[in-house]
C-alpha cells in the first residue's frame, strides 16, 4: 500500500514534507483503506469534499446559522452533519503536526475549551474549479490571526477577534481531508456519513436542528475581556494588591498564580481572558508542517 499511498499523497498536497509525513500516518492509512474497501475514489472524495468543525466557542457564540448561511452563499452544500464530543486527545490528534509550536498556556486553554460544549462537524461538498473544495473553503474561511481577516470571509463575518477563539476549523487541502475524516469519525460513523455524502442531499436543516440541541445544553456567554476578568476576580475573592486590570502582564500573572495554586475559576472566563493575555505560540519542533494555502496549491499543484 505504501507506494500507492505515496502517489496519492503527492497528488493531494503541494507539500512534499506533508506527503512524506502522511504516508506513515495511521489516520490517513485508515481512511484510505476504508474508502478503497467500499469502492470510493479517495482522491475524488478528498478533492470534492471538506469538513468544517464548528467549535465549542461557536456554539457559545450561537454562530451556527450564520455559518450555514455563509456556506450556502459561497456554493458549499452541507451533505452530512454530526455532533462530536472532543477531549484533549482529539485536540492533539487534529493539530499534531502544528501543536508543538503552541504555548503551554494555549494547550491548557484549548483543553478547557473542548469541555465547554460538544462541537458540530459539517461535511460539505462544492464545485471543483480552479481549486479543490477544501482549499477553496480554507482560503475563503479566513485566517487564524484576526488582523489578517477580510470582509466576506467566514471568520470576519462571525467576529470574535481572537487568535484562539476563531470559532471554526477546516482542513487545508485534500490530503488533510483524508486525515481529519478519520479523526472525526470512527469506522461505523464514517460508513453512515459516506452513505449520506453519496446522496448529495442538503442537510443544512439537520445541522440547524443539531445546533439547537447544543444550544439547549450550552449557555450563551460573553466574549468581553472585562466581564471575564470580573468573574475571575469574584471567584478568587478580589484582586491582589497593585493589580492593574488593563495590564496584559498583570492579568497573565493572575491566571498563572491561580493555576499554580489550583484555584477554582469559571472556565469560560479563563478561556476568554487567557486568549487575550497569554502567549499562543512558542518554539518550533521537528513535526511542524507549514500550512498549505491556495497560492501553494496553484503554484505547486501536481
Amino acid at each position: 500500500m505504501t507506494e500507492g499511498l505515496r502517489e496519492l499523497m503527492a497528488s493531494l498536497t503541494p507539500s512534499a514534507e506533508k506527503a512524506d509525513a502522511y504516508i506513515g500516518d495511521t489516520y490517513v492509512q485508515e481512511c484510505v483503506a476504508h474508502l478503497d474497501e467500499i469502492g470510493m475514489d479517495a482522491a475524488k472524495f478528498a478533492c470534492e469534499h471538506s469538513m468544517l468543525l464548528v467549535k465549542p466557542d461557536a456554539i457559545v457564540a450561537r454562530a451556527v446559522q450564520p455559518t450555514l448561511d455563509w456556506l450556502r452563499d459561497n456554493e458549499f452544500r452541507v451533505v452530512s452533519a454530526r455532533t462530536l464530543t472532543a477531549d484533549r486527545h482529539f485536540v492533539r490528534a487534529l493539530w499534531y503536526f502544528a501543536w508543538n509550536i503552541a504555548s503551554p498556556e494555549r494547550r491548557r486553554l484549548a483543553d478547557l475549551l473542548v469541555e465547554i460544549s460538544d462541537a458540530l462537524v459539517l461535511v460539505v461538498s462544492g464545485p471543483v474549479r480552479e481549486l479543490p473544495t477544501p482549499v477553496r473553503l480554507t482560503a475563503s474561511k479566513g485566517a487564524t490571526d484576526p488582523r489578517k481577516r477580510r470582509p466576506g470571509e467566514l471568520r470576519h463575518l462571525l467576529g470574535r477577534d481572537s487568535y484562539l477563539l476563531n470559532l471554526v476549523h477546516s482542513p487545508d487541502d485534500p490530503a488533510d481531508v483524508l486525515r481529519e475524516f478519520a479523526i472525526y469519525f470512527d469506522e461505523r460513523t464514517r460508513s453512515r456519513v459516506l452513505a449520506q455524502v453519496c446522496t448529495g442531499i442538503d442537510r443544512s436543516e439537520h445541522a440547524a436542528t443539531l445546533a439547537d440541541d447544543l444550544y439547549f445544553h450550552t449557555p450563551a456567554r460573553d466574549f468581553d475581556r472585562r466581564c471575564a476578568l470580573d468573574r475571575i476576580l469574584a471567584d478568587l475573592g478580589g484582586a491582589p494588591d497593585g493589580f492593574d486590570p488593563e495590564s496584559d502582564e498583570d492579568c497573565a500573572r493572575l491566571l498563572r498564580r491561580a493555576w499554580a495554586a489550583d484555584r477554582a475559576m469559571d472556565a469560560w472566563s479563563v478561556i476568554v481572558l487567557g486568549s487575550q493575555v497569554l502567549p499562543m505560540r512558542t518554539g518550533t519542533g521537528p513535526q511542524t508542517l507549514r500550512p498549505v494555502g491556495a497560492h501553494d496549491w496553484l503554484e505547486g499543484r501536481p
